[in-house]
């Protein structure tokens, strides 16, 4: 008598052993180590050093987030174009109110104006148009985590230099660039010691100061701003920033980066 095959899925086997595996034991927590304190020297607008202060970690402390500054700077860019460019379609271009010839008995292609898009000196098709907007949103959080992440490269770059004041008794193009050969020779930043257009520097101002606009304007390659202004854009654009007054400007920052 043949025996029939044992399933062993639904064969009872007795008491099943339930063996307990041994628990894993949780990975530590890691924590992120704080932003060490930096300090840099405050120079005058002749290059010598007066006081010494120590950057904010909450605004020159953040780490390095390429991906943000590159969406942010490319929507600041794409808010700031003009669209001048304009092209006109069949309905605005001047003339083609006669029918050019009649519709049968020419043995040419029936046409029913001479502005069609395929004449010439007719409509553009699907040309560029004034109607069109470049504009892209940008949330308040992204913009200011991108201008922290800017700031905070470039003060590990070596890229920023700090002023107590832009004194000028008056514009003086002069006095703008004898400050500004100065301030390279004290900061080690040799790229300031010569006026060439692409040797850029970025001037932020703590509050508007006429005499120090009019005076560094006539620079091409130097750019003044108020520090409530600056954007990640502006601050990409050139090599080196130069912030005046830098108690001030950095509690206007801090307020922004609430």
């Amino acid at each position: 008598m043949a025996t029939k095959p044992i399933n062993r899925k639904t064969a009872d086997t007795g008491p099943k052993r339930v063996v307990k595996r041994a628990s894993k034991p949780r990975a530590a927590k890691v924590v992120a180590p704080a932003a060490e304190a930096r300090e840099l020297s405050v120079f005058s607008i002749l290059g010598k050093k007066v006081s010494t202060i120590t950057l904010p970690a909450e605004i020159f402390g953040a780490r390095w987030r390429a991906d943000m500054v590159h969406q942010v700077t490319t929507a600041l860019a794409a808010n700031k174009r003009q669209n001048r460019a304009h092209t006109k379609n069949r309905a605005e271009v001047a003339g083609g109110g006669k029918k050019p010839w009649k519709q049968k008995g020419t043995g040419q292609a029936r046409h029913g104006s001479t502005r069609s898009p395929i004449w010439r000196h007719g409509g553009v098709t699907f040309g560029p148009r004034v109607e069109r907007d470049y504009h892209e949103k940008i949330n308040r959080k992204m913009k200011t985590q991108a201008l922290i992440s800017v700031l905070s490269r470039k003060a590990k770059d070596g890229e920023l230099i700090l002023v107590d004041k832009f004194a000028f008794g008056a514009p003086s193009t002069k006095g703008a660039i004898t400050s500004l050969i100065a301030l390279g020779k004290a900061a080690d930043a040799t790229l300031l010691e010569n006026t060439k257009k692409k040797n850029t520097v970025l001037i932020a101002l703590s509050k508007h100061e006429a005499n120090a606009v009019k005076s560094f304007r006539n620079l091409g390659n130097v750019m003044t701003e108020d520090i409530r202004n600056v954007n990640p854009l502006s601050l990409l654009s050139y090599r080196y920033l130069i912030i005046e007054n830098p108690e001030e400007a950095f509690k206007t920052l801090a307020a922004r980066a609430k």
